[in-house]
Formats: structure tokens, C-alpha cells, sequence
């Protein structure tokens, strides 16, 4: 049986077990860990050492968008598919940041503009 109220795997892991993983991905393309803290500074509002502490502490992924500081407004314009599901569609609202993360790597990934990325144009 199907235990429907268990939280996610992702929600328990350490954001900072699978930065280096969104780092590896973004330098495999050309892209830097600085663009990348840029990217999850604009969407959660930590400052570079917050978001440090963060990653150092082990914080969750949960923990870690909960407790952002200000989550940006405009991360509703990101739109598209990450792991086959559209992000605008879900509605659990944790995932949705987690997915939103997701999208913003894969666009750094792909080698888009960062005031796209940033949803500045």
C-alpha cells in the first residue's frame, strides 16, 4: 500500500548533497558556479553567505525554500517541463519551488541568456 501522506524523498535531502551536482551540470556547459548562486539568489532571496550556511548546515530542501527569505515573484513566469511534468501544473507548493530550481539549472545548462533566466525581459 501506498503511503500518500509521506513527504517526497527530495524533501529530506541536504540541498547541499545535490549543489555540486546543479554546479557539475552548469560548468559541463560552459557556465559558472557564480552564475548558478546568482540564479538560486534571485529565486529564494538568500544572500551569497545565507545560502552558504544553508548548504554547509545540511539543510533540506524543504527547510531551505521554507525558510527563504524571499522567494522572488516573477518564478511564476517559469514555465516548461522538468522530469516530464510541466512546473506550472504542479501544485504541491514545495515541489513547485524545488521543479522551479530544477528549470532554472537546466536553462542555465542550455546556455540561455541570464536576464531570461532571471525572467528580466
Amino acid at each position: 500500500m501506498i503511503d500518500h501522506m509521506k513527504p517526497h524523498r527530495i524533501y529530506t535531502m541536504s540541498v547541499g548533497s545535490v549543489y555540486p551536482l546543479y554546479i557539475a551540470k552548469a560548468e559541463r556547459k560552459g557556465r559558472t558556479k557564480a552564475e548558478l548562486d546568482e540564479i538560486i539568489r534571485w529565486l529564494t532571496g538568500y544572500s551569497q553567505h545565507d545560502m552558504e550556511r544553508q548548504l554547509a548546515k545540511g539543510t533540506d530542501f524543504e527547510t531551505f525554500f521554507t525558510e527563504a527569505p524571499g522567494m522572488n515573484p516573477s518564478r511564476n513566469l517559469i514555465k516548461g517541463v522538468v522530469c516530464g511534468v510541466r512546473v506550472e501544473d504542479i501544485k504541491e507548493p514545495i515541489m513547485r519551488e524545488i521543479r522551479y530550481l530544477d528549470k532554472l539549472v537546466d536553462e542555465l545548462a542550455k546556455g540561455k541568456d541570464m536576464a531570461k533566466i532571471l525572467r528580466k525581459v
